[in-house]
């Protein structure tokens, strides 16, 4: 099992930025496709943003236009920068990363290669 150094969460007003990282403590191997959701207290596990070695992505519709994932290969670093900040985004933050054939928002919180998340508080 590989960790995951997590860093970036905080509290923000509305309208402002954080910016996520998640560092990969170990080789993920062959778990190409790399990934961010969250959870909201009462809420369900919700897929916001993956990006694969080719560096293809894809976004929640909810955070379209203001999230931006990036990746370090080199590094085994993932970011996820956040504008815009809305309060709805409020939620415990996690990365992971899985195999590219199971590449979806979706499929994100089934990894078993994840974080142990940060908080991200977005007042109004």
């Amino acid at each position: 099992q590989v960790q995951f150094l997590e860093s970036g969460g905080g509290s923000v007003q509305a309208g402002g930025s954080l910016n996520l990282s998640c560092a990969a403590l170990g080789a993920i191997g062959n778990r190409n496709c790399m990934g961010w959701f969250r959870q909201a207290p009462g809420k369900e596990r919700e897929g916001v943003a993956r990006v694969n070695t080719g560096g293809s992505t894809s976004y929640a519709d909810s955070v379209k236009g203001r999230f931006t994932i990036s990746r370090d290969n080199g590094k085994n670093t993932l970011y996820l920068q956040m504008n815009s900040l809305k309060p709805e985004d409020t939620a415990m933050y996690y990365c992971g990363a899985g195999y590219s054939t199971n590449c979806y928002l979706s499929t994100l919180p089934l990894f078993a290669y994840r974080a142990q998340g940060t908080q991200v508080t977005v007042s109004s």
